[in-house]
Formats: structure tokens, sequence, C-alpha cells
């Protein structure tokens, strides 16, 4: 198991979901993709859509995640929106990626909109059309248990009942 054989803390310098408090390693987000830097040695390393289906291939992923963009749950309205864009922009780019060479491996669509059910509607409608082995909720779910579950019972009977679908990020703190 990949999990196993990492002391996240240790190797990447990150803890995990459920509030656990990390550095904010994001330098710049563009079109392309994410300008992280190192907390290692300091270098600055670019991930794209593709690079990440690529590492995602590499390690044996049974389960590729699509390139996104995780917004905290206050972000502004106007920034979930281009948000919802950018990643489905990136998601797209994933995509064709990891069809290129799909290699048995499955992909994931991550809805995403936050706690705006016009924007998670939009997101479902586009992302549903594309040619995704599941969906995957994701992006910010809210700040409480009921935002969460609020947002579930709504997007949870959108989503195609012929595919698996599955949530992300789900932990307490």
């Amino acid at each position: 198991m990949l999990a196993g054989s990492l002391d996240l803390d240790r190797d990447v310098g990150l803890k995990g979901a459920g509030g656990k408090k990390r550095p904010n390693l994001v330098k710049r987000t563009t079109e392309d993709g994410v300008t992280f830097q190192s907390y290692r040695d300091g270098a600055l390393v670019t991930l794209t859509p593709e690079s990440s289906v690529a590492a995602q291939k590499k390690l044996g992923a049974d389960i590729i995640i699509p390139f996104d963009q995780l917004l905290p749950y206050n972000a502004s309205p106007e920034e979930v929106e281009h948000s919802l864009h950018l990643s489905h922009r990136w998601e797209e780019r994933s995509l064709a990626a990891h069809r290129a060479d799909p290699r048995g491996q499955a992909m994931y669509s991550v809805i995403h909109g936050g706690t705006d059910q016009a924007l998670r509607k939009k997101s479902i409608d586009h992302l549903t059309a594309l040619p995704f082995d599941g969906h995957a909720v994701g992006g910010s779910l809210g700040k409480t248990r009921e935002d969460l579950f609020e947002l579930l019972r709504f997007v949870l009977p959108r989503l195609p009942s012929d595919q698996p679908n599955h949530v992300l990020g789900i932990a307490d703190p």
C-alpha cells in the first residue's frame, strides 16, 4: 500500500485532511498549473495537469484524481466561480493525458462549486458529460457537518448511479 510506505510528515512536510495545519507552499497559480516552493531546499516546482497524471500513473494508482484547485470554505463567490472554471479546464487536460495512456487505471472527475448549489449543478452537468470512469465530490465541502450533509443531499442524487461516486476530504479534526 502506497500510504504505508510514506512518512508524510517527514517525506512531504504536510498533514492530511481533517483540519491539520499545513504550510502554504503555493507560490503561483496560472492556467498552466501551480508553482510550489520546496520545503526541503526552497526550489520552485511547477505541477501541471499533465505532470500530476504522469506522477499518479508512475505510482500505479488504481484511481487517478485529476488536477484541480481547492479553495478554503470562506472563499468569495467570485473566487469559487473562477476556481470552478479553472478546475474544469485542468480536469479536461488531465482526462486527455489519462486517455492517451489509460493502463487499466480509472480517472474520476472532481465536482466543484463550494457550497453554491448552482455552481455545483454547473460542475455536475459539465463533468458528467465527459468520459470519466467515476465522480468525486471535492472542493470546499463547507465549514460544518451540516454544511457537508446539505451539500451531499444536493449533489449525490444528481450524479450518475451507474458509475462509482466518492466523497473527497472527509475527516474530523
